[in-house]
């Protein structure tokens, strides 16, 4: 499809969510003792927190985990008007092990209706 221009319009489109070349982060890792992961990003208001992961994957050892999010993402998630929402709705106090609810980036951006990252070939969406 092209434009009246004759350039073609999805070229011009970004439609994934892209690294911000000015960016402030948000958040801080937390570590707990939870079963997929050690540590996460923790966003805390009084008592209530929630916390998101990320999954990363290693080249050499083809290993994945799950950990806290990029802070460039953390605070652009944070500053997103509908966050503030999403935080009410979802955040709770820690269970007696430290754990707070837990939601992956992905899962964050689709109900912030933010762009979705790009899909590399080693994720999987188990949670």
């Amino acid at each position: 499809m092209r434009n009246r221009y004759g350039s073609s319009l999805f070229l011009k489109m970004k439609y994934y969510y892209e690294k911000p070349s000015v960016w402030v982060g948000a958040g801080k890792t937390y570590s707990c003792d939870h079963p997929f992961y050690n540590t996460c990003t923790l966003f805390t208001d009084e008592d209530k927190g929630l916390a998101i992961i990320q999954e990363r994957f290693n080249e050499k050892t083809k290993a994945r985990w799950w950990g806290p999010v990029d802070p460039w993402l953390a605070g652009d998630i944070y500053l997103h008007p509908e966050f503030a929402e999403f935080f009410e709705d979802n955040a709770a106090e820690p269970t007696v092990t430290g754990v707070y609810p837990t939601f992956p980036v992905r899962k964050i951006m689709w109900a912030l209706r933010m762009k979705p990252l790009r899909k590399e070939y080693w994720e999987n969406l188990i949670l």
